[in-house]
């Protein structure tokens, strides 16, 4: 079976069909596209669990792992979910599961991309949440119970589209419950905001990684420049593409956008080789 040894990169974010929104490929496509440039890949989708998916494309030999996103449409947030998808994810998974907290929060944020329902008669609004925090600020208790699951399951939690506010207050839970792994999700997007003081703040608080995506360059919400400050400010920063968009592109294109990027941050070798390799697979391998 694949396993993420020696990867050229390792993708914990990857958008595959069916989701929300028309994508560019499937899991079984992107797997395939991992596999042709030596990569490794984490499939993501706001509709339901990637799970199961991940587990047919690895028994074809193609190197793909799977996450949940805990919004209302794909069952809401809960320990239950996240043990149903650990259990679809297979007894022997080489990478851990991913388990977002909700995307579909708050009001829409504007977005410039162009983006097709992938069914006709899914309204995505209709299935927007309150933040994962109540009216006094507080986690809410369903949060609590997936974090205390966390600890004794093969997975990673991921902070999903929490504001930087909710964000930090799953951290401060997460580190007093004891969960080994937390990710803050595409944490330089503005709806995170966290900045590299910020995560240097946060750089001594273990197992918490620190995600940047491609995504939000190609967008124009960064630009290479703030890539340095970042790699730098955080032990654990994580690379990934956010991608998967008809419109944006394909896997060896990014791979070649981001050698540039990074030529142009001043990133040393075995900075591009952490970000893009090393840390993701030490926070996915069980």
């Amino acid at each position: 079976m694949a396993d993420l040894t020696g990867r050229v990169v390792v993708d914990v974010h990857y958008h595959a069909g069916p989701d929300l929104y028309r994508r560019r490929l499937t899991s079984t496509g992107a797997g395939r596209a991992y596999a042709e440039i030596g990569g490794w890949v984490v499939l993501k989708s706001h509709l339901t669990s990637t799970a199961a998916r991940a587990w047919e494309a690895r028994q074809e030999g193609l190197p793909v792992s799977g996450a949940l996103v805990l919004n209302e449409l794909a069952g809401g947030i809960g320990p239950r979910a996240v043990e149903q998808a650990v259990y679809a994810h297979g007894p022997a998974s080489p990478a851990r599961l991913v388990v977002h907290l909700p995307t579909l929060v708050g009001p829409a944020h504007p977005s410039p991309l162009r983006r097709t329902r992938f069914h006709h008669l899914l309204d995505a609004d209709r299935w927007r949440t309150g933040r994962v925090l109540d009216a006094d600020g507080r986690l809410r208790r369903d949060v609590c119970e997936v974090l205390r699951a966390a600890r004794d399951l093969p997975v990673v939690v991921a902070t999903g589209h929490c504001d930087r506010e909710a964000a930090l207050r799953v951290v401060d839970e997460a580190v007093r419950l004891g969960v080994p792994r937390l990710l803050l999700t595409h944490a330089t997007h503005p709806m995170s905001g966290f900045t590299p003081g910020d995560l240097t703040d946060l750089s001594g608080v273990s197992g918490l990684y620190v995600e940047i995506t491609a995504l939000t360059l190609l967008l124009g919400h960064r630009d290479a420049t703030h890539l340095a400050p970042v790699v730098r400010a955080h032990p654990r920063v994580v690379f990934s593409s956010d991608l998967g968009q008809p419109g944006q592109p394909e896997v060896k294109q990014w791979l070649e956008l981001s050698k540039q990027w990074f030529r142009a941050a001043g990133l040393t070798g075995r900075e591009v080789r952490a970000v893009t390799w090393a840390n993701a697979t030490h926070m996915l391998t069980p």
